[in-house]
Order: C-alpha cells, then sequence, then structure tokens
C-alpha cells in the first residue's frame, strides 16, 4: 500500500514552495490531491491547480452526501472561508503513494478517516520558520496582491500559534520538523525522509 505524506505549516513558512519542488521531482513521482475551498480565488490562481474553487451550497451538498474528509471553515475579515477535502476518486493507496497540504487539523482529520478504515498510511512533514522572518515573508507575498489585505496577514499569523499548539502537534504525534532557513536544502532533508519511508 501506498503512503500518504502531509505536509504542513504555519502561514509563509515556504510549505507550497517546498510541495511544487517535491510534486515536480521525477524520482519521487508523488502523486498529489486538489483540495477544494470557498474562498475567492487570488491573483494568478488557477481553478483546479492550487484548489477547485466552489462556492458554500457545493461544500453544504457535499457534506450532506457524506464525501467530505476533513474540513476546516475560518471566519476571516472577508467572511468565513472553508477548506475541505473529498472523497472524490483522487486517492487510491493501492497503486499510489501522495504529497498532500494542509493544516494540523486537516491532518488529524484525514489520518483520522483512514485509520477507520484500517489504512495507517499517513506520514506527517512539519514545515517551521522562526516567526519574526515568517511574518516578514507573509507582508512581503500580500504586497503582491493587487488589493493587499493585512488583516488577513495578521489574523493568520495568530491563528497559526493556537493551531499548531504544542499539546496539539503531541496528540497527532508530531515530533521531527523541518526548518526552512534554504528551501532547496529543507526540500533535500524532506526528500530524503520520505526516500526511506518508501523503500525502508
Amino acid at each position: 500500500m501506498g503512503r500518504i505524506f502531509y505536509m504542513m505549516g504555519k502561514s509563509a513558512s515556504g510549505k507550497d514552495s517546498i510541495f511544487q519542488m517535491l510534486t515536480s521531482d521525477r524520482e519521487l513521482n508523488l502523486k498529489t490531491v486538489t483540495m477544494y475551498t470557498t474562498r475567492p480565488r487570488r491573483d494568478g490562481e488557477q481553478d483546479g491547480k492550487e484548489y477547485f474553487f466552489r462556492d458554500e451550497a457545493f461544500r453544504i451538498r457535499m457534506e450532506q452526501e457524506g464525501k467530505i474528509i476533513e474540513c476546516r471553515t475560518y471566519e476571516t475579515v472577508c467572511g468565513p472561508w472553508s477548506y475541505f477535502t473529498l472523497d472524490d476518486g483522487q486517492i487510491e493507496t493501492d497503486q499510489f503513494s501522495y504529497l498532500m497540504i494542509g493544516t494540523l487539523e486537516s491532518f488529524e482529520n484525514t489520518k483520522n478517516y483512514f485509520e477507520k478504515k484500517g489504512w495507517n498510511v499517513l506520514v506527517p512533514i512539519y514545515i517551521c520558520v522562526e516567526d519574526g522572518e515568517r511574518l516578514l515573508r507573509a507582508v512581503k507575498r500580500e504586497q503582491l496582491q493587487t488589493v493587499p489585505n493585512y488583516a488577513e496577514v495578521c489574523r493568520r499569523f495568530l491563528a497559526d500559534e493556537k493551531d499548531f499548539s504544542e499539546d496539539r502537534m503531541r496528540r497527532c504525534g508530531i515530533g521531527k520538523a523541518f526548518e526552512n532557513r534554504d528551501l532547496k536544502t529543507c526540500a533535500q532533508a524532506v526528500k530524503k525522509m520520505i526516500i526511506g519511508e518508501l523503500c525502508p
């Protein structure tokens, strides 16, 4: 059976960049799972690439049909935004291994979902960056938007402290962290771990 390597980290930790580096690595040959969100598209994002962008009515319908693996809803300064993973046929662990990306909460819920099926397939990958550097990165990224939303940057920064609390990390069995001081070095360390899991 394949594995699901689940990457997570606080906002602006570089997890998206590392995710892209690893999913484009032909040696690893990891499949991806596109998540869904009700938030608006950012400049440059494409439907079906970063996320499937859907409305709240779609999310509710999927919940009623029992197709949601995990879902998180955040009260933002722009209103509630939901992020969710669907049991929509994208995941086939009997044939492939995957690299997914999300939050600690989504990792915990996805892990529980598969364990209920008797599949112990999730491997956590936690990316971390010193808080001051992370905040600077988040502000610089937001400056590139047509209409920067600095209030949302601050909300996410503060919410991360609660979302990635030490108690929660322990409960999810996450002990190892990959420090992202340099993207390439961090990505190589993660790659080495993945190869070790796939070829013990």
